[in-house]
C-alpha cells in the first residue's frame, strides 16, 4: 500500500480507533476460527477417506447369502458394470481375551494365502501375512489390539463353530471396510469388545463347513456404472442361496456411519461461522456510521481540496477490508491451532492408515472472501451515505435532532430517575436505533453461549432417554440362526438372570416407489417391557396391532406418511413380499428402524414363535458370572451389554461436542465481550464533549462514569431476555442441521444453560465497561476545558 495522503490519514485514523478495531477484528476471527477448524478438519477427513478407499479398492457393491458356491463367481463376474469380485467366507464369533473379562465379539473375514485381496484390500500396520501352512495364524485390527494392549505372538481363544479355537495374532491391520468400527446392532465403536481379524480362506472355510463355498462378496464396478442394475442381477443370483439383499457403498456400514459424521461437521461448519461474520459486518457498520459522523468536517475539507466520492469512498472501505484482513489472520492461525487437537480426536475413532491435518487453499481463500466480503458488506451503506454530503453542508454541525419528553422522565415515575438517569434514559430513547443494535448484539452473544452450553444438556438427555426410558434391559443377545421358544427357558436358566423378553428381527428391503432401504424389522410385543417404543421426549409409543412403525427419519428417506402403503420384501426364510401400510412414525433419536406387531411378524413369516435375540434383566451382582457363560455359548452370535454401549456412546459424542462447544463458547464470550466494549468506545467518543462539561461543572470521575456504564448496563439487562429468545431459536435450527442417520439431538430447554450464558454476558459486559473505564479516568481538567471551548 502505497504511503498517499489519505493512506497515512488512514494508518493515523485506525491508530486512533485500534481498540475498536481491535473489538471488531476479533468478532471477525471468531468466524474465521470456527469456519477454518471445522471445515479444514472436515476437507482433512474427506481427502484422507477418499485416497484410502482407492489405494485399497473400497468395494462398490457389498453381499451377504447363508451358502453359495465359488462355482457361481464367473457369473457375478460377468454382470455389466461389474470390474472386480472377491467373494469371502465371514463368521461372528465370541473371543476371550486374556485380562478382560467381558463377553468380546470377533468377525473373522478369509483372505487369500498366496495375495492380497481384490476389494477391500488390508493396509498391513505391522507384523507378516498369514502363513498357510500354519491354521490358526490371523492378522488382527489394530484399534482391537491397542485397547487390549495385545503384541504380535500374542494369543487368544475363540468360539468357532461351537470349538474353542486359540489364534496367534501375526498381524495388526486396517481396512477400509473398518474405518469406523462398531459392533453389531450398534452405532458406536468398542473396540474392547468387538474386534476384526482377517484369516486364511481354506482354514476359515474348513471351520464353518464352506469349503469351495462364500457367503459375503464385495465388487467393484466400472466407473460410469450405476449401481442399481447391479444390485438387481447381485440380488437375482443370489436368491436361491439365502442372500440377505445387496447393498451399495452408501449403505454399508463404516461407510455409512463415516458419512453421517462428516455430513454434520460439514453442515455445523458452514452456519455458525456465516452467523459470526454477519454479526460482525453489523458491528462493523454502526461503528464506521457512528465514526464518519465524527469525521463529518475532514470529509467536506478532502471534497474541498478535490478528492472525489469514488476516491473518498476507496479510502474509508479499506478501514473495513483492513480490519476484517486482521481478523482473518487472527483467525486463520487460531483456526489452525484448533483443528491439528481435533484431528487427533478424530484419529482415535477413524481408523485411517495416515489421517494428517492441512488447511487447504480452498478454505484458506474461501474464508478471507467471506470475511472481507462481511466487511466490505457492512461498510459500504456507512460510507455512501457519509460520502454523498455536500461540502458546505459538511462543513457545518448536523442539525440538532427535536426531542421531547419521553415517557421515563413522566411524573408518574416514582420519585423520577435522577438527573444522571435522565442523561442515561434520555441517550438511550433517543438513539432507538443504536440502542436496538446494541441489544441485538448483545443478545446474539446470549445465543450462542445458550447454544454451546445446551448442546451438553442435549446429549445427555439423549443418554437419558435412549438408555433408561427405551432400553431398559441389561445385556442383548442375538443367534446365530433363528431360535425356537425353548431357547427362551433355556436363557432364563443363566446366571442372574431376572427377565427375559424374546426378539424377533427379519432383514427386508422397504419399498416406497423407487425409493428404498434394506435393514432388520423387528417385532414389537402387545406389551413390551425391557425395550419400550419411544419419541424423542421419553413418550412412549403404543405398539401398533397392525400396519408398520418407522423411525420419522426414515419416512423422510422413503418420503411415506402414515397411511401411505410400502412394499416389504423380506429376505431371508420364506422371501415373500407384502404391502403394508404405514400406521406411524415415531420421532426418534438413534439410526433408522422399522417395527410391527411380534404376532404379526410372525404370520408373516409363516412361523411360530421364533427367536433371533433376547433382552435381558439381569441381578449385578451376577454381570461377571454371566459374561463368562456367554463367552462359550455357539448359539451366541452376539452380545451388548447396556452400560458399556450406553459409555461407548459418551466416550464418541461427547470427545467431539466439548471440542465444538468449548469453540462455540469461547467465540460467544469474544463477541460479547467485542459488542459491549466497541458500544462503550463510539458512546464515549460521541459523548466526549458532553462528560467533559460535566467534569468541568462538577461531576466527578465516578458520576460521569455511571452516566456512561449505566447506560452499557441497561443494554445489556435488555439483551437478556433478547438473547434468550435468540437462543433457542438457535438451538432447534442447529439441532435440525445436526440431525443425522445415525443419532439426532432432543432440543431441550433448561435454566442452568440460559443462567450461565447470561452470567457469562454480563461478566464480559463487565470487564469491557471497566476498560473503557480507564479511559474516562483518564480526562484531565485541562483536557476538558480545551474540548469545552
Amino acid at each position: 500500500m502505497l504511503l498517499t495522503a489519505l493512506n497515512r490519514k488512514l494508518l493515523r485514523d485506525l491508530g486512533n480507533m485500534r481498540g475498536q478495531a481491535l473489538a471488531i477484528a476479533f468478532i471477525a476471527a471468531t468466524g474465521v476460527v470456527t469456519y477454518v477448524a471445522l471445515l479444514s478438519v472436515y476437507e482433512s477427513l474427506r481427502l484422507t477417506q477418499q485416497s484410502y478407499y482407492e489405494t485399497h479398492n473400497f468395494g462398490d457393491v457389498f453381499g451377504t447369502l447363508v451358502r453359495a458356491p465359488r462355482s457361481l463367481e464367473p457369473s457375478i463376474a460377468g454382470i455389466p458394470g461389474v470390474a472386480t469380485v472377491e467373494t469371502r467366507v465371514v463368521a461372528a464369533v465370541t473371543l476371550d481375551v486374556p485380562g478382560f473379562d467381558d463377553v468380546v465379539m470377533g468377525r473373522l473375514i478369509s483372505v487369500p494365502a498366496n495375495r492380497r485381496p481384490r476389494v477391500n484390500d488390508i493396509f498391513l500396520r505391522s507384523g507378516r501375512w498369514i502363513d498357510p501352512n500354519r491354521p490358526n495364524e490371523v492378522i488382527a485390527s489394530e484399534n482391537f489390539v491397542a485397547a487390549h494392549g495385545l503384541a504380535l505372538g500374542g494369543q487368544i481363544s475363540a468360539v468357532m463353530n461351537g470349538h474353542l479355537r486359540s489364534l496367534t495374532i501375526v498381524g495388526v491391520a486396517l481396512s477400509p471396510e473398518y474405518v469406523y468400527t462398531t459392533p453389531p446392532g450398534e452405532l458406536m465403536p468398542d473396540d474392547k469388545r468387538f474386534g476384526i481379524f482377517w484369516m486364511e480362506r481354506r482354514t476359515l472355510a474348513a471351520t464353518f463347513d464352506l469349503e469351495n463355498s462364500f457367503n459375503d462378496l464385495a465388487l467393484i464396478l466400472d466407473p460410469a456404472t450405476a449401481p442399481a442394475a447391479v444390485l438387481a442381477r447381485v440380488d437375482q443370483l443370489l436368491e436361491p442361496y439365502g442372500g440377505t439383499g445387496s447393498i451399495p457403498r452408501e449403505l454399508q456400514r463404516s461407510h455409512w456411519l463415516l458419512e453421517s459424521e462428516l455430513d454434520g461437521l460439514q453442515a455445523v461448519g458452514a452456519v455458525l461461522p456465516i452467523l459470526f461474520l454477519l454479526v460482525s459486518a453489523f458491528i462493523l457498520h454502526m461503528a464506521l456510521v457512528r465514526a464518519l459522523a465524527l469525521q463529518r468536517p475532514q470529509i467536506a475539507a478532502l471534497k474541498a481540496l478535490g478528492y472525489n466520492n469514488q476516491a473518498l469512498g476507496w479510502h474509508y472501505l479499506k478501514w473495513a477490508l483492513l480490519i476484517g484482513l486482521g481478523g482473518v489472520v487472527v483467525g486463520m492461525l487460531a483456526g489452525v491451532s484448533l483443528g491439528s487437537p481435533m484431528i487427533e480426536m478424530y484419529n482415535v475413532y477413524f481408523h485411517f492408515p495416515v489421517l494428517l491435518y492441512q488447511l487447504s487453499s480452498t478454505v484458506a481463500v474461501s474464508a478471507t472472501i467471506l470475511t472481507l466480503g462481511a466487511a466490505a458488506l457492512g461498510a459500504t451503506v456507512a460510507v455512501r451515505r457519509a460520502v454523498r454530503v455536500p461540502p458546505a453542508e459538511g462543513m457545518r454541525p448536523e442539525p440538532p435532532a427535536r426531542y421531547q419528553t419521553s415517557i421515563f422522565e413522566m411524573a408518574w415515575l416514582p420519585g423520577g430517575p435522577g438527573p444522571a438517569g435522565r442523561m442515561v434514559l434520555r441517550n438511550i430513547v433517543r438513539h432507538p436505533v443504536r440502542a436496538i443494535a446494541s441489544v441485538a448484539g448483545i443478545g446474539f452473544a446470549v445465543a450462542l453461549l445458550m447454544t454451546g452450553l445446551a448442546m451438553y444438556g442435549s446429549f445427555e438427555e439423549l443418554l437419558v432417554t435412549q438408555f433408561s426410558s427405551a432400553e431398559r434391559q441389561d445385556v442383548s443377545l442375538t443367534f446365530v440362526e433363528p431360535r425356537s421358544e425353548k431357547a427362551h427357558y433355556a436363557l432364563k436358566a443363566l446366571p442372574g438372570v431376572i427377565a427375559v423378553e424374546a426378539q424377533r428381527s427379519v432383514a427386508v428391503r422397504i419399498r416406497a416407489g423407487h425409493r428404498q432401504r434394506t435393514l432388520p424389522l423387528t417385532g414389537i410385543p402387545d406389551t413390551p417391557r425391557l425395550r419400550l417404543l419411544v419419541d424423542r421426549h421419553g413418550q412412549e409409543i403404543s405398539p401398533p396391532q397392525s400396519g408398520l412403525i418407522l423411525s420419522k427419519h426414515l419416512g423422510e428417506t422413503l418420503q411415506v406418511e402414515p397411511g401411505d402403503v410400502v412394499t416389504i420384501e423380506v429376505l431371508e426364510g420364506n422371501r415373500s413380499s407384502r404391502t403394508l401400510t404405514i400406521s406411524g412414525l415415531v420421532d426418534d433419536l438413534l439410526g433408522l428402524s422399522a417395527y410391527m406387531n411380534n404376532n404379526a411378524l410372525h404370520r408373516m413369516m409363516h412361523e411360530s414363535a421364533v427367536l433371533t435375540g433376547a433382552d435381558l434383566l439381569v441381578d449385578s451382582a451376577y454381570t461377571q458370572t454371566l459374561s463368562q457363560t456367554l463367552k462359550y455359548l455357539p448359539a451366541v452370535a452376539g452380545v451388548a451389554f447396556k452400560e458399556a454401549a450406553r459409555d461407548a456412546f459418551r466416550d464418541v459424542i461427547a470427545a467431539s461436542m466439548i471440542q465444538t462447544m468449548g469453540i462455540i463458547v469461547l467465540a460467544a464470550a469474544i463477541v460479547a465481550f467485542g459488542v459491549v466494549y466497541n458500544a462503550a468506545r463510539v458512546a464515549l467518543s460521541e459523548r466526549s464533549r458532553e462528560l467533559a462539561s460535566l467534569r468541568v461543572i462538577g461531576f466527578t470521575r465516578a458520576e460521569i462514569s455511571f452516566i456512561l456504564l449505566s447506560e452499557l448496563a441497561l443494554l445489556t439487562v435488555a439483551a437478556l431476555p433478547v438473547g434468550t429468545a435468540l437462543g433457542w431459536g438457535l438451538i432447534q435450527s442447529i439441532a435440525g442441521f445436526a440431525d443425522t442417520e445415525v443419532y439426532r439431538m432432543p432440543v431441550v430447554f433448561s435454566w442452568p444453560p440460559v443462567a450461565w450464558a447470561c452470567l457469562t454476558v454480563i461478566v464480559a459486559s463487565a470487564c469491557s465497561g471497566l476498560v473503557v473505564r480507564r479511559r474516562l479516568d483518564r480526562l484531565d481538567l485541562v483536557e476538558v476545558l480545551k474540548i469545552s471551548q
